[in-house]
């Protein structure tokens, strides 16, 4: 089988290697379609916590080929891979917050993943996909996922208002989810287009950063890592609302001391997501025309190179970036600018 491999910075080889053996409790599945997101950025430009060689790509659909005895999917069904490892004996672990385990890892992350033909996963970590949703669009299940775990740490309710700071996926989708229970949101962006492209997931209100932003909002999501943008979510927040950060910088921020007293604020880390693969898929299948607006991008494995470069391309809106590993005719027929088109 083909395997896409990042061997060094900016490098990405495509090679023969045999099929994986399903281990047991393991499902065999047939890859279709990856998306790639920031982390597989900095992996690809060999600035994260991982070594290279490795495999990429962790969110990930595709077709059962072989399921062991008891498993939940069956030959032929359509899936996606949650990628997420936890060791189940930690502190998190113990209370049920897997997602933030000390000792987590992530397939396609830490460990080769999805731009290969064939994986061996466990079938527990396998999820059905709604036979309303292309396979094409389902991998952006594991980043909804994550946008769903920084919503619903934030205890929203119908009616309130939101602001989300940062108008790239995660904030996207956590507009979306926001939107679907019911919450006013306001979404900002140092970016107008990507401002505007907020709209399309259910933002009553915009604003490029340093606009105003208009009523208070008793709850925020920090889906940006940058630090400004901390500073914003408390000046911007009502006094006892919610902070939730799940956007990640290494860099530092300066705080007053008044600040989180004075305003009695929860200030909430999200990490992950507690198993919401399945509530992700229903989120995505109630949205179609939002959730095929996400992906603005779609190319064939052997255009890797190409896809990791457009995810950070400044001069065009990029959304999420397809991959689609499966040869199909749509494949053959992509336009050489790799604009989307959703196979099913």
């Amino acid at each position: 089988m083909r395997v896409a491999r990042t061997l060094r910075r900016e490098h990405v080889v495509l090679s023969g290697t045999a099929q994986p053996a399903p281990g047991p409790g393991e499902a065999l599945v047939r890859v279709h379609t990856v998306t790639l997101c920031g982390t597989d950025l900095h992996i690809w430009e060999d600035d994260y916590a991982t070594e290279l060689p490795i495999v990429q790509g962790h969110e990930i659909a595709g077709v059962v080929e072989t399921a062991p005895p008891g498993a939940e999917v069956n030959l032929g069904d359509r899936v996606v891979v949650s990628p997420m490892r936890w060791c189940g004996e930690c502190h998190a672990c113990r209370i049920g917050r897997m997602n933030a385990c000390r000792s987590s890892s992530c397939l396609g992350v830490y460990t080769d993943g999805g731009l290969a033909e064939l994986i061996a996963v466990p079938a527990t970590d396998l999820y059905r996909i709604p036979d309303t949703l292309p396979t094409g669009l389902a991998p952006l299940a594991e980043p909804a996922s994550i946008a769903m775990q920084a919503v619903l740490r934030g205890r929203p309710e119908p009616g309130e208002r939101a602001l989300v700071l940062g108008c790239g996926p995660i904030g996207l989708l956590a507009t979306l989810h926001l939107t679907s229970l019911g919450v006013e949101v306001t979404c900002v962006d140092v970016d107008a287009d990507r401002v505007a492209f907020a709209r399309r997931f259910g933002a009553v209100r915009t604003a490029v950063a340093g606009e105003a932003t208009g009523p208070e909002p008793s709850l925020v999501i920090e889906a940006s890592g940058s630090p400004a943008a901390f500073g914003a979510a408390l000046d911007a927040v009502a006094t006892a609302g919610r902070v939730v950060l799940v956007g990640i910088s290494d860099r530092s921020v300066t705080l007053s001391m008044r600040t989180l007293p004075v305003k009695d604020v929860d200030v909430l880390g999200s990490r992950n997501s507690q198993r919401r693969m399945g509530e992700a898929l229903a989120l995505l299948a109630a949205h179609p025309e939002a959730t095929a607006a996400l992906v603005t991008h779609r190319l064939p494995m052997d255009r890797v190179d190409e896809a990791f470069a457009l995810l950070r391309a400044a001069d065009e809106l990029v959304g999420k970036v397809a991959i689609d590993v499966v040869d199909t005719v749509h494949e053959r027929l992509t336009a050489p600018a790799g604009r989307t088109g959703v196979p099913a």
